[in-house]
């Protein structure tokens, strides 16, 4: 790392700084703008920084310029990524970057019919608040979405097993719900439980990414998520290390980085801290010991029959395996929550199936 040069320190040292050296990183050092991982990087760094409140200097957005100016064009020839341009237009539009383009097009999008080839109803979700955004009138109910949105978020025992795929998409649709926080998502009092148990899980397996998303939609909802998991994140973030990577050899931990950061812009706290390079930067998260979640996972499961759903009665025989990192999360787990035990009903999994 001999050739790595810092910025100069007072401003790194300034939050606006910060924030510069990580549009500029992302816009035009680690990938480039034809690179759909280009679109996802720089769509969620803006989406950040638009629906977190942050300040951001219009001229910092100067790296933006050249692709701003040809979106159209980009849009033409990748209608497939039409949610990544349109995010990125609106957002670079509404923290100042230059005004005209996002309406025309989203009206483009809409006449293209392009959200109605979305097949899972998180994406139509996201498409159809992309075109509200944009000032499309989507119809009330859209054949029902809301409804099937909400039922599946409000269905607590899926959030107690292990499925990220199924916990991220709870996190996104009360992100698309709540309009990245501006308005009330009006979810239902299970639904704040599947979020209480999706995050113990996230907790429990080490999880940095989920938890702090986890975080974010209770935020965003209305509720305040438990001091332990917020204090955890927060120390964890600070563990993370920056380095110089080579162009297009990117293979990291950013999106963890990102979310604890959006969460930390949420809570009131200074984002990006610590270390910042003048070249492409790589983020790379601390390594973590074998989770609590797989050794209590695989403890409950070979007990077959003799499992039960009481977490008083099984405590003691399933934490006796744990190393003491891993109780120790176990043990912050459990403080965090008053539904701890409510929880571990479902987690246990002691309905068993009768073959008739």
């Amino acid at each position: 790392m001999s050739n790595v040069i810092p910025f100069s320190v007072p401003r790194a040292n300034s939050q606006s700084g910060r924030i510069e050296a990580m549009i500029k990183c992302f816009a035009t050092q680690r990938r480039f703008g034809d690179d759909v991982f280009w679109l996802k990087e720089n769509a969620e760094l803006l989406n950040i920084l638009y629906s977190s409140g942050l300040t951001v200097d219009p001229a910092d957005l100067a790296p933006y310029r050249d692709f701003y100016a040809s979106i159209e064009k980009r849009m033409s020839f990748f209608p497939q990524y039409y949610r990544f341009l349109l995010s990125i237009t609106q957002d670079l539009e509404a923290l100042g970057l230059a005004r005209g383009k996002a309406v025309p097009l989203t009206n483009w999008v809409d006449a293209q019919s392009l959200a109605s080839a979305e097949l899972s109803d998180l994406e139509r979700a996201e498409a159809e608040r992309l075109l509200q955004r944009g000032g499309i009138q989507v119809a009330s109910g859209n054949g029902g979405l809301l409804e099937r949105l909400h039922r599946f978020i409000s269905h607590t025992k899926t959030f107690a097993v292990p499925n990220k795929k199924a916990a991220y998409e709870l996190t996104h649709i009360i992100f698309y719900l709540s309009e990245y926080g501006h308005q009330d998502p009006n979810i239902s009092a299970d639904a704040f439980i599947s979020l209480e148990f999706a995050g113990l899980l996230a907790l429990l397996d080490q999880n940095v990414d989920l938890l702090s998303e986890i975080c974010i939609a209770m935020r965003f909802a209305g509720a305040m998520p438990p001091k332990e998991w917020e204090t955890w994140i927060g120390e964890e973030l600070a563990e993370y290390q920056v380095s110089e990577c080579a162009n297009g050899a990117v293979q990291d931990h950013y999106h963890s980085y990102f979310m604890g950061n959006w969460l930390a812009a949420l809570r009131g706290n200074p984002v990006f801290e610590g270390k910042l390079l003048a070249r492409a930067m790589s983020f790379q998260a601390s390594q973590k010991s074998v989770s609590p979640l797989r050794g209590l996972s695989e403890s409950i499961f070979k007990m077959d029959a003799q499992r039960c759903a009481e977490w008083e009665k099984m405590r003691g025989r399933i934490t006796v395996d744990l190393s003491t990192d891993a109780y120790s999360i176990l043990e912050l787990a459990e403080k965090s929550s008053p539904r701890f035990e409510e929880f571990f009903a479902g987690f246990a999994r002691s309905n068993a199936v009768l073959m008739r």
